[in-house]
C-alpha cells in the first residue's frame, strides 16, 4: 500500500536531483528546511521524529547541506518513512509550506479498518496500522468487534 501524505504524494518517488530542486525552491522562498522520520505513518501522526535540528538561514546555494541531512537520515533509517518539510516563518508562527516523502520502507505497511457496533445501532470505525516493522501497533482506538447485548440488558 503506497502512503499518500504531503505534497507530490500522487507522483512516483523523486530522484535526489528532484528532491534537491524542491529544496532549492523552498530556500529561494526563504523557508527553513527540516528532515523527519517515522515507522508509524498513520494519517493522524503528523509529528514525526526530528532528524537533527531544523536548518535555518540557508541560502539557495546551500541546498547540498540539506541533501546531506536527507542522505544521513536515509543511512540511519533506511526502513522508515522520511520526509522533508519547509517552514514559512513570514506569518510569525511555524507554518508548513511544503512537505513531501523522500524515503519509504520496502514493503510499505498497510492499514486495517475495524468496525464495531455501538449503542443505538451506531457503527464505529477505527483505522490502525496493519503491521509496522514486523510488530502489531495500535493507536489505542482499535477495539475488536463488540458483541451486542439485547436492549433490556443495557
Amino acid at each position: 500500500m503506497r502512503i499518500t501524505q504531503g505534497t507530490f504524494s500522487f507522483l512516483p518517488d523523486f530522484s535526489d536531483e528532484q528532491i534537491e530542486a524542491q529544496i532549492r525552491y523552498a530556500l529561494r522562498n526563504g523557508w527553513a528546511i527540516s528532515v523527519e522520520h517515522t515507522d508509524d505513518p498513520h494519517p493522524r501522526n503528523v509529528y514525526w521524529d526530528l532528524w537533527g535540528l531544523p536548518l535555518f538561514d540557508l541560502g539557495e546555494d546551500d541546498a547540498e547541506k540539506a541533501m546531506r541531512e536527507v542522505r544521513a537520515c536515509r543511512e540511519a533509517f533506511a526502513d522508515r518513512y522520511i520526509k522533508v518539510l519547509a517552514y514559512d516563518a513570514s506569518y510569525g508562527r511555524q507554518t508548513t509550506a511544503l512537505s513531501f516523502i523522500v524515503n519509504r520502507p520496502r514493503p510499505e505497511p498497510g492499514f486495517r479498518l475495524t468496525r464495531r457496533d455501538d449503542h443505538d445501532r451506531v457503527m464505529r470505525y477505527d483505522l490502525g496500522p496493519e503491521t509496522v516493522t514486523g510488530r502489531e501497533r495500535g493507536n489505542g482506538s482499535a477495539a475488536p468487534t463488540e458483541t451486542r447485548r439485547p436492549r433490556h440488558e443495557r
